[in-house]
């Protein structure tokens, strides 16, 4: 009897899988890292799905409605053409999302080579290489964007690269002095010891212990991408208009009318702080749940 008993147990649940515990772990321990990994997702969800959550297009001009305080019918008000700023608020996030994480992730691929390679192999190549890197970092941020911008003209392709390459040159010293502490470990003596190929050595054993800090490299890259490309559109060197973008609207319409209508200026200057805060404490915490020697990690 007790033997079918048994038989007719259900089995015990299955364990959490890393993922769900690695998200549990950020709610419990670290609460304003949560927050901002949940004003992230409401910030890719309104950047994916803008066509569906925009009441109005874009570019929907209405004479009548112009300079509309907020409401119920216009909820951030509308602007000096009649346009409704929710709507354009919306596909400014939708193209910030676009340039974020393409740019970010350009920038990480050029970081985690650069950093790899120079980390590992060290000697005269890694010498002229942090030079190199010296050298790019010596120029300001701005001025780099400015010059390259007006050279080859604006636009989201353009933008991409040049943010990418801007950011990605500059955060491979975060990866390089991670690969300097990685390559004495003894499985890496180990591999070398066996005749492992230097491909095989950089993505099978250095590359999968330097995630940590590329993920979080990865993370800060957003929020940094979004401005920088907030700042361009300000300067009128972004994306040309009249695709919306958060910078443009605050140069263009929110400048002008900034006193008249202040909304104009406020939707999408509060759109640009509550992201960039937003990725920027999820950094932090993804810092401190991913590496080991943070209190936050045990």
């Amino acid at each position: 009897m007790v033997a079918i008993t048994d038989t007719l147990r259900p089995p015990p649940p299955a364990p959490p899988s890393g993922t769900m515990r690695f998200v549990g772990r950020l709610f419990r321990d670290k609460p304003l890292g949560a927050f901002g990994f949940v004003i992230c997702v409401i910030f890719l969800f309104c950047g994916l799905f803008a066509d569906v959550l925009a009441p109005y297009g874009y570019n929907q001009i209405s004479p009548l409605n112009r300079l509309k305080p907020p409401s119920a019918q216009f909820w951030l008000g509308t602007d000096n053409l009649g346009r409704d700023m929710l709507s354009r608020c919306l596909y400014g996030a939708q193209l910030s999302v676009i340039i974020g994480l393409s740019a970010a992730a350009l920038a990480t691929v050029v970081s985690v080579f650069v950093g790899i390679v120079s980390g590992y192999l060290g000697g005269k190549f890694d010498m002229v290489m942090q030079r190199f890197v010296d050298a790019w970092m010596s120029f300001p941020d701005l001025i780099i964007l400015i010059v390259v911008v007006s050279v080859v003209g604006p636009g989201m392709g353009p933008v991409i690269v040049i943010l990418g390459l801007l950011y990605g040159i500059g955060g491979s010293r975060i990866i390089r002095s991670a690969v300097l502490s990685v390559r004495e470990n003894a499985y890496v003596h180990a591999a070398q010891s066996t005749g492992a190929s230097l491909p095989r050595i950089l993505w099978r054993h250095i590359l999968p212990n330097v995630m940590a800090p590329v993920i979080v490299l990865f993370t800060t890259r957003v929020g940094a991408v979004i401005l920088a490309e907030s700042g361009l559109a300000f300067l009128g060197l972004g994306v040309p208009p009249p695709a919306p973008t958060w910078g443009g609207m605050l140069s263009g319409s929110g400048r002008s009318f900034m006193y008249l209508a202040p909304w104009l200026a406020l939707a999408p200057g509060l759109c640009i702080t509550i992201v960039v805060y937003a990725i920027n404490v999820f950094g932090d915490a993804l810092r401190d749940l991913l590496d080991p020697r943070m209190r936050g990690s045990r």
